[in-house]
């Protein structure tokens, strides 16, 4: 999982302004007036603490984090601190110590200062959000959620700082609370008509993976390859969808299919398997045009198999012959059927073949008849069939329609993906 990135240092170094110059007592009591007297005094710090932090201050505008950091560490001998010096101290330790990566010291001391009570709403809310960021980018999750926690409670509503968050949770391994935040920003988003952060629905789904949870697993996959549809994530679909317990072996076929019109096919067993299936199943028009396209592709037609692959793309292409003049007999023969599956079986050939309008006709009648053996097989081959004539409407229509717990619908579902957004 890939981590955001975030620049706290910088965001603690512009809250604790260190621009501003630092009241010493002794050094600049005359910018105040005579009746602010008493107020100078509660609001300034003595030399011996004010000069180690102006020379801090000014080496800190060099980078020069380490000597600023000892220039500092000079006012600890100095005994019976006012609350503003301590105060003082902390800030500009916090500051240093974010510059110089030493990140305990920089979130002891920035607490110190945010425990003071001193801050400004606004200013305490930039050095309580920065905290967060700090402790998250030193890998100390638990600190991390508590101030990236606080900073939400006090009114930050920055997306990134709600992912940081999560993102804490899951690196801590309470994978059970990731989930349960990710679940009600990616409803959030739905609900409001926004596509989910590529980045939540990829860290949702690692949740499902370390909760060994299948089921979730492939619903968020489904929400991923819907709102981001890419190969991989296609290739990763199928195969789970395959291996589902329960899964009809009659459907390796229309997974040749889904695969071939999403990650195509990439292998040449790949081609002459889709093709057998496709003839034996009564397609050999389909089968025909998958072993044109392997030989197209440069996948088939050399080596060892060479001469099995030129029989098989002979063999299909003589049936797809055979086929093409004895279909206006079989679509007689079929449409007197009082059952309907002849009568699909040849409309989505017909369609394989090119005769779109013949074939959809053929397959709309057969499925109004009853007895289908098959229906909600009919009724994907059908969106199918409506998706290669162009006709995505119906296509979405006829897939969503599909019931059953063999896999069919499963088919349907990543087919209306599909055709919504087809991977690039």
């Amino acid at each position: 999982m890939s981590k955001l990135r975030f620049a706290p240092m910088f965001v603690l170094l512009a809250a604790v302004g260190l621009n501003a110059t630092l009241p010493v007592l002794g050094l600049t009591q005359s910018a105040y007036a005579a009746d602010d007297a008493d107020k100078a005094k509660a609001e300034t710090v003595r030399q011996e603490i004010g000069l180690p932090l102006q020379a801090a201050q000014a080496l800190i505008k060099e980078q020069k984090y380490k000597e600023a950091l000892a220039k500092i560490a000079e006012t600890d001998a100095v005994g019976d601190k006012t609350p503003f010096e301590i105060y003082s101290i902390d800030r500009m330790r916090g500051a240093a110590a974010a510059s110089a990566g030493d990140i305990p010291l920089a979130g002891k001391s920035f607490e110190a200062v945010i425990a003071s009570g001193r801050l400004a709403p606004a200013e305490q809310a930039k050095i309580v959000k920065a905290l967060g960021n700090l402790y998250y980018e030193a890998q100390n999750y638990p600190k991390a959620i508590e101030w990236l926690s606080r900073s939400q409670k006090e009114g930050d509503n920055d997306p990134a700082t709600h992912t940081l968050l999560i993102q804490s949770y899951y690196l801590s391994n309470d994978i059970p609370r990731a989930t349960s935040e990710l679940q009600a920003v990616i409803a959030a988003d739905e609900a409001a008509g926004r596509a989910p952060s590529e980045i939540n629905l990829k860290l949702l789904i690692s949740c499902a993976l370390k909760s060994n949870d299948k089921v979730a697993y492939l619903a968020v996959l489904e929400k991923l390859n819907t709102y981001y549809p890419k190969k991989e994530y296609w290739a990763d679909l199928l195969n789970k969808v395959q291996s589902k317990p329960g899964f009809s072996d009659r459907l390796v076929l229309d997974v040749y299919r889904l695969k071939a019109a999403t990650i195509q096919l990439q292998t040449s067993t790949e081609f002459t398997d889709m093709a057998q299936l496709a003839l034996l199943a009564g397609f050999p028009a389909e089968a025909k045009k998958v072993m044109d396209q392997g030989y197209q592709a440069g996948l088939l037609g050399s080596g060892s198999d060479a001469a099995k692959q030129k029989r098989l793309r002979d063999q299909a292409n003589k049936a797809a012959a055979d086929d093409l003049k004895t279909m206006a007999q079989s679509e007689a023969s079929v449409s007197s059927s009082k059952e309907g599956t002849g009568q699909i079986n040849l409309g989505y050939a017909l369609v394989t073949a090119g005769q779109f309008d013949k074939g959809l006709a053929l397959m709309e009648d057969g499925l109004k008849k009853s007895g289908l053996k098959r229906s909600e097989d009919a009724k994907l081959h059908l969106g199918i069939a409506y998706q290669m004539a162009g006709q995505k409407e119906k296509a979405i229509q006829a897939f969503k329609t599909v019931q059953g717990a063999d896999g069919v619908a499963d088919l349907a579902r990543l087919w209306v993906m599909q055709v919504n957004r087809p991977v690039n």
